[in-house]
């Protein structure tokens, strides 16, 4: 049986993306990727939207140029042997990655149960409209935070405004380009 949790670059101010979608302000240094490549090797299966299954789709093929490093190399490595979950209405299932990769049109909280149980390790569910009812039903038990220093006045909130969270501080790191990694756990 697995365990859920959600992972979030934000600002400081709590948003994935500003107002005008942009996230690009997020990026990660390389002592940040390194910690996200870390804590990949908990994750058994990813939990996503549309959008995102879009951006991570990136990782799914090694690029033409051999512009990744060994650290990318890696991250892309760890991304394709996880399996994933993809909430969508509208990507039809050619437009998956043909491996480890699964469409589901809905998902209910029900079904999010039946994957968490089923799952070897550590489910992420990835994306705040994603993560919004699993976040409010309490289901989610870890809670990791890259918060950027950076206030953007608006956008797409990492959190649902109706969450009512009461969380344990796990774990905590501050790098030196000022990023804070937070990792808490319900209680």
């Amino acid at each position: 049986m697995g365990t859920l949790s959600y992972t979030a670059t934000i600002s400081l101010d709590g948003y994935v993306a500003d107002a005008t979608g942009d996230f690009q302000w997020s990026g990660p240094s390389d002592e940040v990727f390194q910690l996200h490549i870390d804590r990949m090797g908990l994750v058994s299966t990813e939990v996503l939207g549309r959008n995102t299954y879009l951006l991570m789709k990136y990782w799914e093929a090694d690029p033409d140029d051999d512009s990744w490093g060994a650290a990318e190399d890696e991250f892309a490595r760890r991304w394709r042997r996880l399996e994933k979950v993809v909430v969508s209405s509208t990507l039809s299932p050619d437009q998956l990655a043909p491996d480890r990769a699964r469409l589901v049109r809905t998902l209910d909280l029900t079904d999010l149960e039946q994957i968490v149980r089923d799952a070897p390790g550590e489910v992420e569910i990835f994306g705040p409209s994603t993560a919004s009812a699993a976040i409010r039903a309490g289901m989610v038990r870890d809670f990791r935070f890259f918060i950027v220093p950076k206030a953007v006045g608006g956008g797409l909130s990492a959190l649902p405004d109706d969450a009512h969270l009461d969380l344990s501080l796990v774990e905590h790191h501050i790098f030196d380009n000022g990023l804070t990694y937070l990792h808490y756990r319900s209680r």
